[in-house]
């Protein structure tokens, strides 16, 4: 049997980002201080690049940033962060619920 998903597995964001936006430095840093609560993997990808126009097209995000999580459509423009801190409380209290059960399952 293999051992469950660790609750601090990271959780992968893609911004897709463009220099002087200030919903993209808002972005940053919002992300940067939920990085100090939450196991986050933050990308980075300018919106001029060939990767960066490919998933805003596939997205069909009318302006920058485009958040995505673990390649999932977030948002896109100014970042809703109380709805992401909820997003990720759930997740990481979620994972943390399941690894505890998964102890308390092999050790009772």
């Amino acid at each position: 049997m293999s051992p469950p998903t660790p609750a601090s597995e990271p959780v992968r964001i893609i911004v897709v980002d463009s220099e002087a936006c200030h919903f993209c430095e808002d972005a940053h840093r919002a992300l940067a201080a939920l990085a100090a609560s939450y196991p986050l993997d933050v990308d980075n990808v300018d919106v001029r690049s060939e990767a960066g126009r490919a998933l805003m097209a596939r997205h069909r995000a009318p302006m920058s940033p485009l958040v995505l999580l673990d390649d999932t459509f977030f948002s896109s423009g100014r970042l809703p962060r109380r709805k992401l801190e909820k997003l990720l409380k759930g997740r990481y209290d979620e994972a943390q619920g399941a690894v505890t059960a998964a102890r308390e399952t092999h050790h009772g």
